[in-house]
Formats: C-alpha cells, structure tokens, sequence
C-alpha cells in the first residue's frame, strides 16, 4: 500500500515514518509556525512506537505530494526528497534509493513544506518554508 500510494504521488495523512513493506512508526513532529517564538529553531524529531498503516489510511486518508527538491545523497547511494501537501501545514521527507524507489517516507502533519536540502556528512539538514531546520542522521538504523 505505502509503494503504490508513493508510486501515485500520495502520502498517508498520519504522521508516521512509513516503508514500502507497509510498516509504520510513529512521529512526534513539533512544528513551529513561522510567526511562533520558535521559528527558525531546530524541529523536535522523535520516532515511536509500530502502528497499523492500513487502519491510519483508513481513519485519517490520504493526500498528494507537492515535491519541492529531489537531491542525490552526497555518497550516492540514493536520493533525498522533500516537500508537502495538504493546505500548507504537512511536510513530508522520503529517502530513495539509488533507482529512486523508495526505502521510507516520514509525513508530519504540522512541520509544514521542506524546501530545501543541504549535507554535513551522512546528516541531512533539512530546512521547511518557515526556516525551521531538522537534522537527520541518515546512517541512524531507523533511518537506513
């Protein structure tokens, strides 16, 4: 379901870490919205527990991807892609592989769009439209 959904240019609108192999864990995703006193500060990142990806479709729906950048991973082992959809709060971030399928998509329901990419390693720092920045360690074994 999660392949076809991305295939399709949809996401889940759950916040969740999804993989193409139709498991989920959840996301805690503080975002402050641009005219919060935190705006511009790092966004809080946390992941937790497995949940049913099929019974989150179901209750909350899905929505399609509004793509903001796709950028090759600086060791090229893949890609990075990043964007939103919904009305203008949901972001999303998903990591390809090296043919572009995907190997996991986390969506955020209130991070808003993530625009913009840049690398310090392994690590993806991640900027939304707000100027919010989220740091990833792409080599984190919940990542990989």
């Amino acid at each position: 379901m999660v392949d076809e959904l991305w295939q399709a240019g949809e996401i889940p609108l759950h916040d969740g870490l999804y993989r193409p192999d139709d498991t989920g864990l959840d996301l805690h995703v503080d975002g402050p919205g641009a005219f919060h006193p935190d705006a511009g500060l790092p966004i809080p990142f946390r992941i937790g527990e497995p949940f049913d990806v099929a019974r989150a479709v179901e209750e909350h729906g899905i929505d399609e991807v509004d793509t903001c950048f796709e950028s090759p991973l600086p060791d090229g082992s893949g890609w990075m892609s990043g964007g939103g959809g919904g009305m203008g709060n949901i972001g999303y971030l998903a990591r390809l592989d090296a043919d572009r399928s995907l190997q996991w998509v986390a969506v955020m329901f209130h991070s808003n769009p993530f625009v913009r990419v840049r690398y310090e390693g392994m690590s993806a720092v991640l900027t939304n439209d707000w100027g919010n920045r989220l740091t990833l360690d792409l080599l984190s074994p919940l990542l990989g």
